[in-house]
C-alpha cells in the first residue's frame, strides 16, 4: 500500500489551479494560433489575435485568462493501492480547490441555486469542487482538472435519441445544439460529445471529452470518422471568433462512447470556451 500525504494532494491542487487559470493549455494556444493563421475573414482574424494576446498579457502578468474563472471540476482515478494519510482524498481536493481561487484572485461562482446567494462563506471559496471518483488498479493518484465557465455550460445539452436515428441523428444533434449557441459561448469551442450509457453518463462522457488534448486523433475509426465529419459541418455554420462570422468556430470536437440499452441512444453535447484551462496531474 502506497501512501500519499494529504497536504501534497492540497498543494498540488491549488498550485495547478492557479497555474492553469493563468497559462493557456499548451494544446489550446497552439489551435489558436493554428485558427489565426487559417482564419479568412479580417473580422474574426483580429478577434483571434486579440484572444492571443489576452493570453500573453495573462502570462506575463499572472492576471486570470477570463473574469469567469469557472467552477472547479475534477476526473479523478483512484488506485486501488493508494491510502492517504492526514484527511481523506475529496477533502484534499477541496481544500486545494479552495487555496487555488482565493490565494490566486480568481472569482468565486458557486451559489444557492434559487437565491443566488454566494456561498464562499458558507462552504469556502468556490467549494464545493465537482468531482468524479474512478477507481482503478495501481498506486497512483491521477487527477484531472478543468475551470468550467457558466457561459459555455449554459448551451450544453443532452438528449437520449431513437436507436433508429444512429449517427446521422447525433451528428444533426450536435449540430442544433452548436449552431443554437451561436456566439454565446465564445467561440472558438472545443466541443465534447459523449455517446451511450445512460442519460447520466452520457453527460459526464461529453465533459471529460474536453480533458482531450486538442490536435490528437480518436483511437476509434468510427468516433474519428464522426469528429472530421462535424469539425467540418460546425466550421461551415459560419459562427467564427466571438460570432463574427467566420470560418474557425470550432477548434476540435472530441468523442466519447459507452455501450447502452438496446431501446435508447443517450447522447450529451458538452461545449468548452476558447478559454480552455485544464491540466492532469499525477501523486
Amino acid at each position: 500500500m502506497r501512501e500519499v500525504k494529504y497536504e501534497d494532494i492540497v498543494k498540488a491542487v491549488r498550485d495547478h489551479i492557479v497555474y492553469s487559470g493563468t497559462n493557456l493549455s499548451k494544446d489550446a494556444l497552439a489551435s489558436l494560433n493554428r485558427a489565426y493563421e487559417e482564419e479568412e475573414s479580417p473580422v474574426c482574424k483580429e478577434v483571434l489575435r486579440q484572444l492571443l494576446e489576452n493570453a500573453d498579457i495573462a502570462a506575463s502578468e499572472d492576471r486570470p485568462l477570463c473574469q469567469d474563472t469557472g467552477l472547479a471540476v475534477f476526473f479523478v482515478k483512484v488506485g486501488e493501492d493508494v491510502k492517504v494519510v492526514g484527511g481523506t482524498l475529496k477533502d484534499a481536493i477541496n481544500e486545494g480547490t479552495r487555496k487555488g481561487y482565493e490565494e490566486g484572485y480568481f472569482r468565486a461562482s458557486t451559489c444557492e441555486w434559487d437565491t443566488r446567494a454566494n456561498l464562499k462563506d458558507k462552504l469556502g471559496y468556490n467549494l464545493p469542487a465537482m468531482i468524479h471518483f474512478d477507481l482503478v488498479a495501481g498506486d497512483e493518484l491521477e487527477i484531472e482538472y478543468a475551470a468550467k465557465g457558466g457561459g459555455s455550460e449554459n448551451v450544453s445539452r443532452a438528449t437520449v435519441l431513437a436507436p433508429a436515428m444512429g449517427r446521422a441523428g447525433i451528428v444533426d444533434f450536435v449540430t442544433k445544439v452548436v449552431s443554437d449557441a451561436g456566439p454565446n459561448p465564445c467561440p472558438p469551442i472545443i466541443v465534447g460529445v459523449g455517446i451511450g450509457g445512460t442519460f447520466e453518463k452520457a453527460a459526464i462522457s461529453s465533459k471529460h471529452a474536453l480533458f482531450r488534448e486538442l490536435g490528437t486523433v480518436n483511437d476509434d475509426e468510427t468516433l474519428k470518422s464522426m469528429e472530421e465529419e462535424l469539425m467540418t459541418k460546425l466550421n461551415n455554420l459560419g459562427i467564427g471568433a466571438m460570432g463574427m462570422g467566420g470560418r474557425e468556430t470550432v477548434l476540435g470536437v472530441h468523442i466519447e462512447k459507452l455501450p447502452c440499452h438496446i431501446a435508447s441512444l443517450p447522447v450529451s453535447v458538452n461545449v468548452q470556451c476558447h478559454s480552455s484551462r485544464h491540466t492532469s496531474f499525477k501523486l
